[in-house]
């Protein structure tokens, strides 16, 4: 017979997610244990490529109560690095985590509270789950171009570096952090590189001296809660060569080819759609409307930040925004490589149904299930726009286990004995 466990409240991936939740648990004296089918971190190391950095400075993009040891906090730190703090992080806070542990079915116990876990090692009940792999887990490839033994199709959490990907010219598909990322290294690696650029925010890097996260902080937006479609947002921002704000027009006069969303494939040719001039043109806007905020905020408040005004100044518009692309012959233009940063989707089959709404994605309210004892953490918007971030999942990890801690003390609360009055 399979001896099974028992614990509080089962923590599933030890991530920022999951280390965060740990934390909390620990603060509020609520046993628990993280399990990791992985190591610590795993997507740092092995889903990012190789050049990697984190998108926010290190005094920003880090949990309250630890720094970066080995970097500045302007810094945009490494990936190794970034899996290496939460590493020691998890040590720090002496967090119960258990590696190369797959959780593998989450069920409801029968006539009692709690659920049963089943997982490559062993059966463990708990009163609550948190589920924390986040929703940054399937890479997403459209089923769009056919395979061929001639063209390399790959996720961009598959990319490494140039020297990895064969000789030729280079698709890049999605123009938010990774794909515009990826695509400015190839073209700095010699590669002819063409870009399909969506809908997307550009926000500045810095203005006035202070980095755009500082911005979105005082401004109030890191807490936006959200509306119906923000959270597909796509933000094109980077940290890379020390943080840089992404100007599609600099890419293009660089040698870029830019294109519109990629729309349809027949017979080895791409077509593009007509919105390239637009999506780069609503993301000079957005990158606009911000710098006014800025700047309203500075005179309301009497801050003494040194003008910018080349933070506004546009280039001019390149040849492939005034004569677009519509339709690419793949074999013509001698592009052998299509890089999909297309995103990504989720999986919580492992979850009992009543925790998934009917396409299967979390159902919940800021991370609340609506399966009692079921718990979400590092989804996008899970709470506000920070939410994803490392900071952000912090403070959402900090709700789910005082959540957690209220329920407990519900559960916990018993009738006092009957007592019958006397009459003297």
């Amino acid at each position: 017979m399979q001896k099974i466990e028992r614990t509080d409240v089962l923590v599933v991936g030890a991530g920022q997610a999951g280390i965060a939740a740990s934390e909390h648990l620990s603060a509020n004296g609520i046993g628990h244990i993280v399990l990791e089918r992985n190591r610590i971190a795993e997507r740092w190391r092995s889903e990012r490529w190789d050049s990697l950095v984190a998108n926010g400075p290190a005094w920003h993009d880090r949990f309250p109560g630890m720094e970066f040891q080995n970097d500045g906090p302007d810094d945009f730190v490494a990936k190794e690095s970034v899996a290496d703090y939460f590493v020691d992080y998890a040590n720090r806070i002496k967090a119960p985590i258990r590696t190369g542990v797959e959780v593998r079915n989450v069920s409801r116990l029968d006539g009692c509270p709690g659920f049963r876990a089943e997982t490559s090692e062993n059966v463990i009940e708990a009163n609550y789950v948190i589920a924390a792999t986040g929703a940054f887990q399937i890479p997403v490839i459209p089923a769009l171009v056919p395979e061929t033994a001639t063209l390399t199709q790959i996720h961009s959490s598959v990319y490494r570096n140039p020297a990895a990907l064969p000789a030729g010219a280079v698709l890049v598909v999605g123009a938010g952090s990774s794909g515009v990322q990826i695509a400015d290294e190839l073209l700095e690696a010699g590669r002819n590189v063409y870009l399909s650029v969506g809908p997307h925010d550009r926000p500045p890097r810095a203005y006035r001296g202070r980095d755009f996260v500082w911005w979105l902080g005082v401004l109030n937006k890191w807490d936006m809660e959200a509306t119906p479609g923000a959270e597909h947002t796509t933000i094109a921002v980077s940290g890379a060569r020390g943080g840089e704000t992404i100007d599609f027009r600099r890419l293009a006069h660089k040698g870029m080819t830019l294109l519109g969303r990629t729309e349809t494939y027949l017979d080895g040719k791409l077509t593009f759609a007509t919105d390239l001039t637009r999506n780069i043109r609503n993301g000079d806007a957005y990158l606009q409307n911000l710098l006014d905020e800025a700047d309203a905020f500075v005179a309301r408040n009497g801050l003494e930040l040194p003008e910018d005004p080349e933070a506004r100044r546009l280039l001019s518009d390149p040849a492939c925004m005034t004569d677009p692309i519509l339709s690419l012959d793949l074999a013509e233009v001698g592009i052998t490589t299509i890089i999909w940063a297309t995103g990504f989707s989720s999986d919580y089959s492992w979850l009992p149904s009543e925790a998934l709404d009917d396409n299967n994605r979390p159902k919940h309210q800021r991370g609340v299930s609506a399966e009692p004892g079921i718990y979400f953490l590092g989804l996008p918007w899970q709470t506000r726009r920070g939410s994803s971030f490392i900071w952000g999942v912090w403070f959402d990890a900090r709700y789910v286990a005082d959540h957690i801690a209220k329920q407990r003390g519900y559960m916990a609360y018993t009738v006092p004995a009957f007592q019958e009055t006397i009459d003297a």
